[in-house]
């Protein structure tokens, strides 16, 4: 079993940074790729950045060039840097992390989850 828990929301001015973790603990070898997901008020839950186990992203396309995805196998440990953040950006944050190796767009395909963490960007 493996549990995952974030760190790091809180709340920022537009134009502001902050940076997420989430610690993973348990049975470190039922961990390849990992994600960040997040849900907005009335929304669904989206990928916001996905990365394998070797170093491979992927991201949304709305925080391209703003958010970067990063993890630390040795730490356990996976984060998410999210620089000039917009109104828009506030959700629950949630980490996510999955058996297979590839990353994947679905919610339900990944196995694992946080119990999320909420970060709101004021105008």
């Amino acid at each position: 079993q493996v549990q995952l828990v974030e760190s790091g929301g809180g709340l920022v001015q537009a134009g502001g940074s902050l940076r997420l973790s989430c610690a993973a603990s348990g049975n470190r070898f039922a961990i390849n790729a990992m994600g960040w997901f997040r849900r907005a008020p009335g929304k669904q839950r989206e990928l916001v950045a996905a990365i394998t186990n070797g170093g491979r992203t992927n991201y949304a396309d709305s925080v391209k060039g703003r958010f970067t995805i990063s993890r630390d196998n040795a730490k356990n440990t996976l984060y998410l840097q999210m620089n000039s953040l917009k109104p828009e950006d506030t959700a629950v944050y949630y980490c996510s992390a999955r058996v297979v190796v590839s990353t994947t767009l679905v919610p339900n395909e990944y196995d694992y989850w946080g119990q999320g963490t909420q970060v709101t960007v004021s105008s």
